[in-house]
């Protein structure tokens, strides 16, 4: 058999990057001999295999030795390169029946994709070769081992016939593993059950931690150990040095306790060390990687706070014992990626490929999304030119055309087919040509003929970079990168940013965004290789005029451009014949606009009969302002187009002055688009505002209608030859949607512009915040109001009060439906009731309508949330957190907090709490701070006007927002990815 073995090795080409090889003895149990990754020679192979000595034992588990192979050699910290398509063969010589079964172990193995060969003698069970065998072909016997020579050759020719195969599921991402920097939290079983293997389990981590790049801004390590529950030896932002590291892990002390609940450790890790402010960089797009040695089963369930750090992209591998390894496997990313000892005392034996896997970017750990091929016949492409348009190209710039030109008529243009852009920048960036402008290829072509030269200094490639990415990778503007079609941009540069491209560049690298960079002589090289999505797309050449020189290469690496399919991100195709949108009119009522109010409402009565207003299609909201807005209905007022233009027809004139243009529209943003007053952004539902503005503000609009851009709202505005342009621009969502009559009588000549645009929309949905179903009458939630109770709101308590009241109305309050509570505060916080308190409606009702203002100063609302935080959102106040149950907390606050409240906000949303507040003039910027999301925050005037917002607060209350269910989200709609297969 060893003779065997070397014949076979002979033949192959053994190197790290080429052939790999490893061999395993087996009897009672299996040994491995050497791993894949143990030896890079051919010499050193045969070396060890000379010298390998018979091992003896007795029975013969052949099962148990492929299941051992499965767990602990097929995988990548062993040397398996399965996870980058190359093939893994098995040639198992067996000279007997097995005592054990083999069928689960050889279907894992080839459900793995592992090619198996099963040679056997006269005393093997030929029956049993085949169901080891990856085919029946690849059974071969010989009547004696010494005949083994017989069907080499035989076994040789199937060997060469294999063909590779890929599971495009899990593709490979190749990263240089000196630069990639990881966040890795070791979590160690500090049970009774482990505490002979424990000295094992801390050398185990050091001899792993020697082994990192440990800094700052490098590796983070932290260590957590766990029994009955979890303790932080040290978080991931405690030590910025490697040996502060290990000497702190060669202090650690055995913790001991029973029972062993790896359930509540992982959930642990969850909620308090993969956190930002215990150092992790997960947000960042840092690899988060966690590394579990567990010596006994678990006396809690792990599937749940398992699979939750998967959905947070953490990357788990594990070490078990036997009676163990089932669940690490379990909890583990893939089976692959957990590893089996008889008990912590092997360690050692699986250190060395255990250590040698973490120096690779693991699939699905990278900042890098996993690549996955496309059939460039079927797919299209989203292609971006962007071209360096500053003085220092004037005299390149024609050549740069022609370039351009050239790649397009390589191109096979069309809507559903390949779509191109164009934009230029110097100190800023210009698109010439949106993705959506043009369908043919004459088309684009005519139009980068006809382009000029921008001019302007100095050059501003960051700036261009984001440019692109924020109004050019868009659905709006054409892109289909959430329909997985690739996105490329070409960069064409002639000089050294005068800003940073490093942050613009890996924005656009997490976006998907395939980027190809060519450069002059003039340009910095290394910029250009950071911009670009590998090193390899960064090209180079002496002067504008040589581009053909580079156009063979370019167009080599674009068609093996590949679309990057992110699992977690997938597509989402809203099913519907219409496009559902909410549509928001604010209209000028200032005392300027009085004798042209009948013509703006004749206009938004004109452009309603157009919608397709229901609650689930379209949804309208009008508010009128001067000084101040006032709110005619919400978006979830109406649900049928009847009780709108009904509505609309009343409208009366509001009058004042000034107009605040400004305020009117940060109001919007607070208000309306809201989950709150109906508005469905978080399900991907366009958000259309149409302004009527007949004058120049009297407040600035830059800072909120930017906001409303940022906060993904299309604005269209419509002036009057009292307003001022370069406002309507600037408030619109691009310069074209701002749109001029004379006077308001002449609005008519515009509405078909407006609804041509409108019709155009395209649904930008946010993958992020896919829209969870929920049936409203089976979520349970807990539920707790904190009160501001200091001395500014003594007026405004009552209406507080009576506040609570009237949500409280609308819960299904019980022991098992939904729970509440009630804390007032001002220096500190008080307790009216906890969450187990009350187990009826009534119950509740009752001690609500007996509060009592409290009173007191300075006004603490960071210490009240973290006092929630630590003793009413806990198991003991009745809270059921770790149960899924939803938890809200109902901030009221009336001024501004004497102390910080961004801490212990940040801690509450880390711990799943969903925040929604209400705030005063004086409060209301604090309050969306707090809020799980700016729009989940509103504002009143004072608390006497609580009534005004009740209704569609109350709305959004019944509604189960995204993120904050027991019930993973559902994306609604097909995905779409397009594969190769190699």
């Amino acid at each position: 058999m060893r003779d065997f073995v070397q014949r076979v090795v002979e033949r192959l080409d053994v190197d790290e990057n080429k052939d790999r090889v490893s061999v395993v003895q087996y009897s009672r149990d299996p040994t491995v001999q050497f791993y894949l990754n143990t030896y890079t020679t051919k010499s050193e192979v045969l070396d060890t295999v000379r010298g390998l000595r018979h091992k003896g034992g007795r029975p013969l588990n052949t099962g148990a030795a492929l299941q051992y192979l499965r767990d602990n050699v097929f995988t990548a910290s062993a040397g398996s390169r399965r996870l980058e398509g190359v093939p893994q063969l098995l040639i198992v010589l067996s000279g007997g029946r097995s005592s054990d079964s083999v069928d689960t172990p050889a279907s894992e193995l080839k459900e793995l994709g592992v090619l198996t060969f099963a040679i056997g003698s006269r005393g093997s069970d030929s029956r049993e070769l085949e169901k080891i065998s990856h085919e029946r072909s690849h059974a071969l016997s010989v009547s004696d081992f010494t005949d083994l020579p017989t069907v080499q050759e035989q076994l040789q020719s199937s060997m060469e016939a294999v063909v590779i195969d890929v599971t495009p599921e899990s593709p490979t991402v190749i990263v240089d593993h000196d630069i990639a920097r990881k966040d890795v939290v070791f979590l160690l079983d500090g049970s009774d059950g482990t505490r002979n293997g424990f000295p094992a389990m801390r050398d185990f981590v050091q001899r792993v931690v020697e082994k990192f790049n440990v800094g700052e801004n490098k590796d983070r390590v932290s260590v957590v150990q766990y029994s009955r529950d979890a303790e932080v030896h040290f978080n991931l932002n405690t030590y910025t040095t490697k040996q502060d590291v290990l000497d702190r892990v060669r202090g650690l002390r055995h913790r001991g306790g029973r029972p062993l609940n790896t359930g509540a450790a992982l959930q642990y890790v969850r909620d308090n060390v993969f956190t930002v402010s215990s150092g992790s960089r997960r947000q960042e797009g840092i690899p988060q990687i966690l590394i579990l040695l567990s010596g006994g089963r678990s006396n809690d369930n792990v599937d749940t706070p398992a699979s939750a750090l998967k959905e947070d992209g953490v990357f788990i591998v594990g070490i078990g014992t036997r009676d163990s390894s089932a669940e690490v496997q379990k909890i583990a990313t893939d089976p692959s990626h957990a590893q089996s000892v008889s008990d912590f005392s092997d360690l050692p034996n699986v250190q060395q490929p255990f250590i040698a896997s973490l120096g690779r970017v693991l699939v699905g750990v990278t900042t890098i999304t996993p690549t996955v091929i496309v059939d460039q016949k079927t797919a299209g492409r989203d292609v971006v030119f962007l071209l360096d348009g500053s003085d220092g190209t004037r005299s390149g710039f024609p050549s740069m055309i022609d370039f351009v030109q050239r790649v397009v008529e390589r191109l096979d243009v069309g809507a559903n087919k390949d779509r191109v852009s164009l934009v230029q920048y110097g100190r800023d960036a210009e698109a010439h040509f949106n993705l959506n402008t043009y369908t043919t290829k004459q088309d684009v072509i005519d139009r980068v003929r006809g382009l000029r030269h921008k001019g302007g200094r100095p050059l501003n490639t960051g700036a261009a970079l984001q440019y692109v990415r924020d109004n050019v990778f868009t659905p709006s503007s054409g892109s289909r990168r959430l329909e997985g079609v690739p996105q490329m941009l070409i960069l064409l540069n002639g000089g050294r940013s005068f800003d940073n491209v490093d942050t613009p560049a890996s924005a656009l690298k997490e976006l998907g965004v395939f980027v190809f960079g060519i450069g002059t002589k003039r340009s910095d090289s290394g910029e250009l290789q950071r911009i670009s999505y590998d090193p390899n797309y960064a090209f180079s050449v002496s002067e504008f005029n040589d581009l053909p020189n580079v156009q063979e290469q370019l167009s080599s690496a674009m068609s093996t451009v590949v679309v990057r399919a992110t699992p977690m991100t997938p597509t989402v195709i809203v099913e519907s014949r219409r496009p559902r949108r909410d549509v928001v009119f604010l209209l000028d009522g200032s005392d300027g606009t009085r004798s042209g109010f009948a013509s703006m409402r004749d206009f938004v009565q004109r452009v309603v009969e157009r919608l397709d207003v229901d609650k689930n299609k379209d949804r309208v909201s009008v508010v009128q302002y001067s000084r101040d807005p006032t709110v005619q209905f919400y978006l979830n007022t109406y649900t049928t187009k009847s009780e709108v233009l009904d509505t609309v027809r009343g409208l009366r004139h509001k009058g004042g002055r000034p107009l605040n243009t400004g305020a009117a529209l940060q109001y919007l943003r607070d208000n309306v688009f809201t989950a709150s007053a109906g508005s469905r952004r978080l399900e991907g539902v366009p958000q259309l505002l149409i302004v009527l503005s007949g004058g120049r503000s009297s407040d600035s609009v830059d800072t909120p209608a930017s906001e409303l851009k940022e906060l993904g709202v299309l604005t269209f505005a419509i002036g009057s030859r009292g307003s001022d342009s370069r406002e309507l621009e600037k408030i619109s969502h691009e310069r074209s949607h701002a749109l001029s009559v004379s006077d308001f009588t002449d609005l008519p000549t515009v509405q078909e512009q407006l609804q041509s645009s409108m019709e155009a929309v395209v649904i930008d949905v946010t993958p992020e915040s896919p829209t969870v179903i929920v049936d409203r009458d089976i979520a349970r939630k807990d539920v707790v109001f904190l009160l501001d109770g200091s001395d500014g709101t003594r007026n405004g308590f009552p209406a507080m009060r009576d506040f609570v009241q009237r949500v409280v109305e609308k819960f299904n309050v019980g022991e098992n439906k939904d729970r509440v509570s009630v804390v007032q505060y001002s220096r500190d916080a008080e307790v009216h009731f906890n969450l187990n308190t009350y187990t009826t409606k009534q119950d509740v009702l009752d001690r609500v309508r007996g509060l009592r203002h409290r009173g007191g100063r300075p006004l603490n609302t960071g210490a009240a949330l973290q006092y929630v935080r630590d003793n009413v959102f806990t198991a003991s106040s009745g809270s059921r957190r770790q149960e899924g149950t939803l938890q809200i907390l109902i901030l009221l606050s009336g001024g501004r907090s004497n102390d910080n409240v961004d801490t212990p906000a940040s801690a509450l949303k880390e711990d799943g709490v969903f925040i929604v507040g209400i705030g005063t003039r004086d409060s209301s910027a604090e309050v969306q701070k707090i809020a799980t999301d700016p729009s989940h925050a509103q504002s009143v005037s004072d608390f006497s006007d609580l009534p005004n917002v009740q209704q569609p607060f109350i709305a959004s209350l019944g509604r189960v927002l995204v993120g904050v269910t027991t019930i993973t989200p559902t994306v609604i709609g097909k995905i779409q990815l397009a594969l190769l297969s190699s």
